[in-house]
Parts: structure tokens; C-alpha cells; sequence
């Protein structure tokens, strides 16, 4: 792609993701298991936003088990010291 114009790659990269997503088919996400490490540490949603500097935005997206991205999920981790194993995981959507 040496010398293709941005947006020829923007694109080509786009249809690589959208064909990959296709064959994967669309997975849900759950953060329950963040909740129960919240709970067993006795702490609340908002001191995790403080500990590890989330938004409120980042917090609410985590609460509707929304896609965050992987800076968010890593900012958790470290501050809880897990994985991200430990605090989300995939579910199939149901058709």
C-alpha cells in the first residue's frame, strides 16, 4: 500500500474489519464479572473512575455492557491488578 492516498487505505482497512466481523460473527459483551470484583473489594463505580481515570462516559458505556475500548479495559486491569478474563467476557448473540 506504499503511496496509496489515506483514504484508499482508510477504506481497504475498513473492508478488511467488516469482513472479519462478518466471518465472526457479532458477539455481545458482559462486564458482570467487573461488578463482582467491584463488590468483593467493597468498592463503588465511582471509585473505580477515580482510581483508574475513567470518564463517566467510560463508566456508563461498562454499565450497559457497551464495546470500550482497550485503553479503558487496561486502565481497569491495572488498577484492579486482573485481567481482562477476569472482568468481562463474550456472548454469542442470540438470533
Amino acid at each position: 500500500m506504499k503511496n496509496q492516498p489515506i483514504c484508499a487505505i482508510i477504506e481497504y482497512t475498513n473492508t478488511l474489519t467488516l469482513k472479519a466481523s462478518e466471518r465472526m460473527g457479532k458477539m455481545a459483551v458482559s462486564y458482570k464479572k467487573l461488578w463482582h470484583i467491584l463488590l468483593d473489594k467493597d468498592m463503588k463505580k465511582k471509585d473505580l473512575q477515580e482510581a483508574a481515570g475513567l470518564t463517566k462516559y467510560a463508566i456508563n458505556k461498562l454499565s450497559r455492557d457497551e464495546d470500550v475500548t482497550t485503553e479503558i479495559l487496561g486502565k481497569i486491569c491495572k488498577t484492579l491488578d486482573c485481567t481482562t478474563d477476569d472482568i468481562m467476557e463474550f456472548l454469542p448473540d442470540e438470533k
